[in-house]
């Protein structure tokens, strides 16, 4: 067991990450984040912030969530990939554009060691949005 010294959780592993408190909104969630992470989190928050602009930030099942009426999408800070969760629907519409992703259930896995693709991220944001409308 493993005992976080901030909020005196115990945990299974040693080092597991976890929010000692709910971040109250999206900057807060990036700068618990690790330092290489930071600049990612904020890439794919502009991304989405200019293809939704009247979406409203919020923290929502820990993630940062954009949301407009319902959530467009969530996305979290994994050890190896950021976790982008536009939802199944999608996931499955750009299915052919996403072969070199890994995805499932609504997620598709943004490795940390590759370059984000900005015009997919914008693509997907706008479609969900406009399939939000129907």
């Amino acid at each position: 067991m493993w005992t976080c010294l901030k909020c005196k959780r115990e945990f299974k592993n040693t080092n597991q990450s976890h929010f000692c408190v709910k971040p109250e909104n999206i900057e807060d969630y990036i700068v618990e984040q690790v330092a290489e992470v930071q600049p990612i989190l904020r890439e794919i928050c502009e991304i989405v912030r200019t293809a939704a602009p009247y979406a409203t930030e919020k923290i929502s099942q820990h993630m940062p969530t954009f949301w407009q009426g319902k959530n467009i999408v969530q996305f979290a800070a994994h050890k190896q990939h950021i976790g982008f969760y536009p939802g199944d629907e999608a996931v499955a519409k750009f299915a052919q554009a996403l072969t070199e992703y890994e995805t499932n259930k609504g997620c598709i896995r943004l490795l940390l060691d590759k370059a984000l693709d900005h015009d997919l991220i914008s693509d997907i944001v706008k479609w969900k949005v406009e399939w939000l409308r129907k």
